[in-house]
């Protein structure tokens, strides 16, 4: 009945849009209105309880989601000045991410998108990364050079229209943040590890040798596994050889050899595709340092950089509105059989 329903809905350009994203330890709800103004984001983290335990836990988020959901979509429409009567469509992050969390996100959309009878869009939480530098610059179209740089993503992407994606190279491992948060750990920093890892480089400098990972080998493909490891190896031998060091040192060595060989990456694909705009998106393009060095490399070699700010990289509603958008104007919807997948493809 409800697929029949929305079967001949009529698409509009100026649709609203409720976007929900329960990925992982942040329940979050915008309003986006056309696909790229954002009318609310509301979001609330359950961050807190996990510091305790070192990262994420899945129950606790999942529960943290039951309980914040409503709250948040709630303030979200109250702060776009709308009513639920108002909305064309509700968009929902269906992977990738913690399954017990997703689920949590996915079940409340499906119940508001048939209560209201209108469409129900699954929007991939990579893809969200990506469209986020819709939201930062109005005018942004395809095609661009996109670095995603997430906890759980590392790719160098063509984005050659709204929907379509080449990946040159993604990692053959770690990804950047997984990084970050391991060698957090290995500096007796707590979580979340790579704003940390981030604020203790800054004291130090760039003068631990450390690898460069498949600089000038395997295409656009990277690799973070060697990095952890030779970061691990130059603290336990300092320590069993009972010699001092720095652990702001290693923090700033670590986080020039993971970021310089994104931006590179980056920038080789934009020469190579002959693509002038360059856009980054995901929790790692949050780091201050990765945003200063993209920044001086695009602007040594006349290239456009859409950078959205660091709350529209991190975990959010607004940037699945923006996904959402696209998919609600292909016709993308789905029934309420749609279902949470822990992994999806990149892109």
């Amino acid at each position: 009945m409800y697929t029949e329903k929305i079967k001949d809905y009529k698409i509009k350009d100026d649709a609203v849009i409720l976007a929900i994203e329960s990925s992982c330890d942040e329940t979050a709800a915008a309003v986006i209105k056309g696909g790229r103004h954002i009318l609310s984001s509301e979001i609330m983290s359950s961050s807190a309880e996990h510091i305790k335990f070192g990262g994420v836990v899945p129950e606790i988020a999942s529960r943290a989601h039951t309980v914040a959901i409503s709250l948040v979509v709630e303030k979200a429409i109250e702060s776009a000045g709308i009513t639920l009567q108002d909305l064309d469509a509700v968009a929902v992050t269906y992977g990738a991410g913690l399954l017990g969390a997703l689920l949590v996100g996915v079940s409340y959309a499906k119940a508001l998108a048939f209560s209201l009878g209108i469409p129900l869009v699954p929007v991939s939480h990579i893809r969200g990364h990506l469209s986020a530098s819709y939201l930062e610059n109005k005018e942004l179209e395809p095609p661009f050079i996109s670095l995603l740089a997430s906890g759980g993503h590392t790719a160098v992407i063509v984005v050659k229209s709204y929907t379509e994606y080449q990946i040159l190279g993604s990692t053959l491992d770690d990804a950047v943040g997984e990084a970050f948060d391991k060698v957090a750990r290995v500096l007796g920093l707590s979580y979340p590890g790579g704003p940390n890892v981030e604020r203790l480089a800054r004291e130090g400098e760039n003068n631990v040798k450390l690898p460069k990972m498949l600089k000038g080998e395997g295409g656009y493909n990277f690799s973070y596994s060697g990095l952890k490891t030779a970061v691990i190896n130059y603290k336990h031998g300092k320590e069993q050889r009972g010699e001092e060091f720095s652990k702001a040192d290693l923090a700033c060595s670590f986080q020039c050899s993971a970021v310089d060989i994104l931006v590179q990456k980056a920038i080789e694909a934009s020469d190579e595709f002959g693509i002038n705009t360059v856009t980054a998106g995901g929790g790692v393009v949050a780091n201050g340092y990765l945003r200063d060095k993209l920044l001086s490399e695009c602007q040594k070699r006349g290239k456009t950089l859409i950078l959205p700010p660091k709350w529209l990289c991190t975990d959010n509603a607004a940037m699945i509105g923006a996904e959402g958008y696209i998919q609600y104007k292909k016709g993308n919807f789905a029934g309420i059989d749609l279902n949470a997948k822990a992994r999806v493809d990149l892109a």
